[in-house]
């Protein structure tokens, strides 16, 4: 599945990546994450500690890609009104959900101090991220003063997290578009 350029630890990781996103970690056997990734019985044992040790390594890679893939579009062109909004509307699979977002969901990951702190850096991070551009928003006049950046961003977290659980839940991308369409039209800037 995994080009031969693939170091063998690498292809771990990414298969580890795509099971949990997939299965969650109860779901994610080693024989499973060893057969994706085409990688011998040892190998996992060879490179990490246990399926913990190579689940956290997963974790800490899909959260520092869905970080850098946010301030690729947090941190663009535009005013924040349209970074906010190209965040909100950037191409995603939203059907499959929030590789991060879905950890929440997986008793073993919120029961594991270590293996949740990476997704809750995410979380955080982003929500400083989006707040921070909502308080540059109210200083050019373009959001009204008695926004609040840190309940905004909140606002968009659980506008884009609920949009993943009700599309999912509908089979139809249809409800993600519209939560983004009702909280764009609520942060529209004031026309003159």
């Amino acid at each position: 599945m995994y080009s031969g350029v693939m170091s063998t630890s690498d292809r771990l990781i990414e298969s580890t990546r795509e099971l949990l996103w997939e299965r969650g970690y109860v779901g994610t056997s080693p024989k499973a994450i060893l057969e994706r990734a085409g990688a011998g019985q040892g190998s996992m044992y060879h490179h990490f500690k246990g399926k913990p040790d190579l689940a956290l390594a997963a974790i800490r890679r899909s959260a520092e890609e869905l970080r850098a893939t946010a301030e690729g579009v947090l941190g663009g062109p535009g005013t924040p009104y349209e970074r906010i909004e190209a965040y909100l509307r950037r191409e995603r699979d939203v059907l499959r959900g929030c590789p991060i977002g879905r950890l929440t969901m997986d008793p073993d990951v919120v029961a594991s101090d270590e293996l949740r702190a990476p997704v809750d850096e995410t979380i955080d991070w982003m929500r400083e991220r989006i707040a921070g551009i909502v308080e540059e928003g109210k200083e050019q006049g373009l959001f009204a003063a008695a926004l609040d950046g840190e309940e905004i961003a909140a606002t968009v977290l659980a506008t884009v997290q609920g949009g993943y659980v009700l599309a999912r839940a509908s089979g139809s991308p249809a409800a993600f578009d519209m939560g983004v369409r009702g909280l764009l039209s609520l942060l529209t800037p004031p026309t003159e």
